[in-house]
């Protein structure tokens, strides 16, 4: 093997490492974050559908008005 061949099989091989922690990184992220993010979601939502009466009595709740 020449020495181009070399260099070029290392970086091959740090490319591929570097793309495998990438990948656990996202998935350990992913189990972390997950559990969380599913109510904030339906949250957010439901504050869009509800009505001007229920903002009003959530926002009095909520800061003892």
């Amino acid at each position: 093997m020449g020495m181009k061949d070399q260099m070029q099989d290392k970086s091959r091989q740090a490319k591929e490492k570097a793309q495998e922690k990438a990948g656990q990184a996202r998935q350990k992220a992913g189990q972390r974050g997950g559990q969380g993010q599913p109510q904030r979601g339906t949250q957010n939502h439901r504050d869009i559908e509800d009505t001007e009466q229920q903002v009003r009595d959530r926002f009095n709740q909520d800061y003892d008005a």
